[in-house]
């Protein structure tokens, strides 16, 4: 008896077990030509412009990749999904999030000063108010896809976005320029690579039944209308 129990627990795991095909790749941002080294033909080190901060874009950080649109294959997120983006040292953390639609953000302020946070996006709108640890109000559920830009009001550098997607296959791109985004049903997508400062790239990609695909993305300012 113990020996069948075993068995059909062992067959009703493996039935739950997801799998599918590995994407993996880099991403990187490249500025545009002409711009690049010394002081771009600018008068840089003069006392007008010397605090003046250029993009170092091998330094560019925070790239989402993600499988574009809906899915029916897509598994069925957890009934209440919370996620966390901590205020802390006057910073969002982290700066970019990506969830699931239907996820819940908490939002707790961890510095001895009071942060607000905001946002008046179409996918999203709400104001939290002013507060500070230990109070933490309720969590903002994102029930509508897109980008959505979240600011503190008192604080002029304080911001994040969170992106909200139609399904889990997303990742989020490594200190090192990896992304790794696993267990995604075999087929044909629309693969997307983002930065919140630069146009997004997207390839069209076949994942295998079992395996790795791999696909690189380098983005800059280009293909925009002159």
């Amino acid at each position: 008896m113990k020996a069948t129990l075993a068995i059909l627990s062992l067959l009703f795991t493996c039935g739950l077990t997801t799998h599918g095909g590995t994407i993996v790749g880099t991403v990187r941002a490249e500025g545009k030509e002409g711009t690049g080294g010394g002081s771009g033909g600018g008068k840089y080190d003069s006392r007008k412009f010397k605090f003046v901060e250029r993009v170092n874009y091998a330094e560019l950080t925070d790239f989402i990749v993600y499988i574009e649109g809906s899915s029916t294959n897509a598994p069925a997120p957890p009934s209440k999904p919370i996620q966390v983006i901590t205020q802390r040292d006057a910073t969002f953390r982290p700066h970019v999030l990506p969830v699931v639609v239907g996820t819940s953000v908490e939002w707790p302020n961890k510095d001895d000063i009071f942060h607000n946070v905001f946002s008046i996006s179409d996918a999203a709108q709400f104001d939290l108010g002013l507060y500070k640890d230990p109070e933490l109000p309720k969590p903002v559920i994102f029930d509508k896809t897109g980008r959505v830009d979240v600011f503190c009001s008192i604080h002029s550098k304080m911001s994040c976005v969170v992106l909200v997607l139609e399904n889990p296959w997303f990742a989020s791109v490594d200190a090192g320029g990896h992304y790794k985004i696993e267990n995604v049903p075999p087929g044909k997508y629309t693969l997307k690579a983002l930065h919140e400062r630069l146009p997004a790239a997207t390839q069209a990609i076949e994942v295998p039944d079992d395996g790795e695909i791999k696909a690189d993305f380098v983005l800059g300012i280009k293909g925009l209308p002159k």
